[in-house]
């Protein structure tokens, strides 16, 4: 049995953890000092070590996981690894048929829970939609400002550094525009971009 013990502030110790699993027969315990929604490095190389035949313990479940999601996500990988899990204080384990069955119903509300945030973010961009914002990358360049690059006699090159954007970008926004870029055009009045087709 392996135990993970943590608490979220480096004030806060892990001896009541630890203690509870020293009676349940614990032999080694992994302990974290950080907060639950703070990546954690510990757990994580612990799911890694995971054999078969290993039963990772915790006191509670609040402390190995940071949602009902993320919960069943860590049950995965325990059970890839041909281990099991229990938790010592709530009815949530994998080494007994109870455990197990309490297991596959925390599964099914994680589920449910993702397809209502689903529904939340969809229902959301619908009404931004309906309030006329647009999704997706913004244009660098304002029209105005590449019309008057198009006329400043810049080749491609030079316009996209005056704009401080990539020749790609400045290409793109001509095209958008009708404009199309004259190779090597330079001098006053030779435009960097033409409408219509190639000079």
């Amino acid at each position: 049995m392996i135990g993970y013990a943590r608490v979220s502030t480096r004030e806060q110790d892990t001896a009541s953890q630890r203690a509870a699993m020293a009676a349940a027969g614990v032999t080694k315990i992994v302990e974290e000092k950080r907060s639950g929604w703070a990546e954690r490095p510990a757990l994580r190389a612990l799911l890694v070590d995971l054999q078969p035949g290993d039963v990772l313990c915790v006191y509670k479940v609040d402390r190995l996981a940071r949602s009902l999601i993320d919960l069943i996500a860590i049950l995965g990988d325990v059970s890839e690894a041909g281990a099991e899990f229990r938790s010592l204080t709530e009815p949530i384990e994998t080494t007994t048929s109870v455990g197990r069955l309490m297991v596959h119903v925390l599964g099914a509300f994680a589920q449910f829970e993702r397809e209502v945030i689903r529904e939340r973010c969809e229902a959301g961009r619908q009404a931004a939609r309906e309030r006329g914002v647009k999704f997706g990358r913004k244009t660098k360049l304002k029209d105005q400002e590449v019309r008057e690059l198009s006329a400043s006699g810049l080749t491609l090159t030079e316009a996209s550094r005056a704009a401080g954007v990539s020749s790609t970008t400045m290409r793109r926004a001509g095209n958008r525009l009708g404009l199309e870029f004259v190779p090597g055009a330079r001098g006053k009045g030779a435009p960097a971009y033409r409408a219509g087709g190639r000079a």
